[in-house]
């Protein structure tokens, strides 16, 4: 079973501002998005009289009115019990701040997640600018797209509204109790620092955010704040924690439709990254830049936002290679990391 053929029990998303129920108890919001990837699947679950909202949407306004339907809407007259995040991503933790003081409640996500957003979305030096040229000289960026690194300075903030001054910390293990229902908590990785997957062995659903997608692999990428962090591993590993769940779960996922098939598509990830190592492996035959092994990897024209993704991409691809003793990186004279097999 392919991506292809994963099942999907919901061929439609629901439209702007609507509730789709998904499994009792469960209800499927759709939020819009600004990007190639032009939207976000939000959750509803019902806890007692309230309910419990799962992710939040991106940190716009137009977000916030589709929120402001939703409450006179479908939610009318329920009260909001927690506010879950998987993880920091502006799509997903984006209304945080806006969504808990308007709801009263405090946000609930794993603590890695809320420090690093919290971190990016006050970061406002001089250094951190610095430290961006520094990682993208490095890899091989040229002049011109080194001064659009420079523009662009930290998009992080520009897409949050506030970020909550406090949280409730959960962490892998954990349950929550909501509708009557165990949720645990089990820890994800690679796409984010300690990504919140929700699990419910009763309900035969899995909330898997970014962790598990139907039909793209999720980012896993090395970043300007971690310039040395090896991601891979921590993705693979959670997909081989994820994997051990029942083959029939049901699979909420944070873009796409909902599916059966989790063993598959974690297997159809695996092959990716597998058939991805190769190809890098293949490109360090002659000492290269990370930019040159790039263009190996991602063939089509990119954007610089899409630039930006796909450096972090064969970064984590790189630092895995290294990792197993298959590539080595020198520092060569004019400051560019050179990769080359071993």
């Amino acid at each position: 079973m392919s991506r292809s053929t994963l099942i999907h029990p919901l061929a439609e998303p629901p439209e702007a501002a609507q509730l789709l129920e998904v499994a009792p108890g469960v209800r499927w919001i759709r939020m819009p998005l600004p990007f190639a990837l032009d939207h976000i699947n939000l959750w509803v679950l019902d806890d007692g009289e309230g309910v419990v909202l799962v992710d939040t949407g991106l940190g716009n306004d137009a977000t916030k009115a589709l929120w402001e339907e939703i409450f006179a809407g479908p939610l009318k007259g329920r009260a909001v019990n927690r506010l879950v995040a998987t993880h920091f991503h502006p799509d997903h933790m984006g209304l945080a701040g806006w969504l808990c003081d308007r709801l009263d409640v405090d946000l609930t996500a794993m603590m890695r997640e809320w420090l690093f957003g919290r971190m990016l979305w006050l970061e406002d030096s001089a250094d951190f600018v610095a430290n961006q040229l520094r990682y993208y000289t490095r890899i091989g960026l040229d002049a011109e797209q080194l001064e659009g690194v420079k523009e662009r300075r930290n998009t992080y903030r520009s897409r949050i509204g506030v970020m909550p001054v406090r949280v409730i910390g959960i962490r892998h293990g954990d349950t929550l109790s909501i509708g009557g229902r165990t949720w645990r908590v089990i820890e994800g990785g690679g796409h984010s620092p300690e990504h919140a997957c929700l699990y419910c062995e009763e309900a035969g659903l899995l909330i898997s955010g970014d962790q598990v997608l139907p039909r793209i692999s999720p980012i896993v990428g090395v970043w300007p704040q971690q310039p040395e962090s090896e991601p891979l591993s921590l993705f693979l590993d959670a997909l081989d924690r994820l994997r051990q769940l029942p083959a029939e779960t049901l699979v909420l996922p944070s873009h796409g439709l909902p599916f059966r098939g989790l063993h598959t598509r974690i297997d159809d990830l695996k092959a990716h990254h597998a058939e991805r190592l190769d190809k890098t492996l293949e490109a360090c035959a002659q000492p290269s830049t990370a930019v040159q092994v790039l263009r190996v990897l991602f063939t089509r024209p990119l954007d610089a936002h899409q630039l930006g993704f796909a450096t972090g991409e064969t970064l984590a691809h790189l630092h895995h290679l290294m990792k197993l003793g298959s590539v080595a990186r020198s520092l060569e004279e004019d400051g560019v990391w050179r990769y080359r097999r071993v």
